[in-house]
């Protein structure tokens, strides 16, 4: 694997993001290498997924280089399928699964982070959707996840930017976040993941089945809506506007068309 580790330990996974150099942004390759590692984990023995992020970030979302090629129906399609298959496999997974976030979890990375059971963030790290920035709504479930954590009038101001990027301890106060620490938040993930292995998993486990097979058709319209927002919001000026802007460092100037 190049962008993706997997190591078990003591009956926890630790599916960890590897492209430090690029604050762990998500390419066609990563995305396809972080489902093969999810469905190993799926399918092992440990009880227990911690996922983190190398480096000054969990995930800067997906790698904006990657967008030029969205004009490629196959392309497009292939990367969207394979974002949803993970998010979704996550949902379901028969554990308890922690996202570790430091630095920043933003875009497609955010959707990453709020599959999980457990989010724990650091006080300082950045949470925001952020799509906004280049002209699109969310992917990765986006929608969904918010909506779950925070109702639908908080989820669409948080989406549209309002405010653009929360702290940690921000976070926390709206439901984003659940559990805060001022210390090294993967070793606080793993405390958490020994804890839980002292707890009655199966029973655990049950109530999440229960909650998560309830809504997993809602999920699935959802992901189903986020591709075809994606396909419509390449062709718009203000997704050209914020790409170029992005790429160029400066702030972009929208005509909402």
């Amino acid at each position: 694997m190049d962008f993706i580790s997997l190591e078990s330990k003591q009956q926890i996974s630790y599916i960890t993001l590897n492209r430090p150099d690029r604050y762990n942004a998500l390419h066609k390759e990563m995305l396809k290498e972080l489902l093969d590692v999810v469905e190993q984990v799926e399918q092992n023995e440990d009880r227990v997924v911690i996922l983190t992020g190398e480096g000054h970030a969990f995930c800067a979302g997906g790698d904006i280089a990657m967008m030029k090629d969205f004009s490629n129906k196959e392309f497009f399609d292939s990367v969207m399928d394979t974002i949803a298959q993970i998010v979704r496999k996550l949902y379901l997974m028969p554990k308890i699964v922690v996202s570790s976030v430091q630095g920043s979890a933003a875009g497609l990375g955010l959707s990453l982070a709020l599959t999980a059971d457990y989010v724990v963030a650091h006080q300082n790290a950045k949470l925001g959707m952020l799509f906004i920035g280049v002209g699109l709504a969310p992917d990765g479930g986006g929608h969904f996840w918010a909506e779950q954590r925070l109702g639908t009038q908080q989820a669409k101001q948080f989406i549209w930017g309002n405010p653009k990027q929360v702290t940690g301890e921000e976070a926390i106060n709206m439901g984003l976040v659940d559990i805060l620490t001022e210390n090294d938040v993967f070793e606080e993930s793993g405390k958490l993941g020994q804890r839980l292995l002292q707890s009655p998993l199966e029973a655990m486990v049950k109530t999440k089945m229960t909650f998560h097979k309830q809504h997993v058709s809602t999920l699935d319209r959802y992901l189903e809506n986020e591709k075809q927002n994606q396909w419509e919001l390449r062709n718009t000026e203000d997704h050209k506007e914020g790409v170029l802007a992005f790429l160029e460092k400066r702030k972009p100037s929208f005509s909402g068309k």
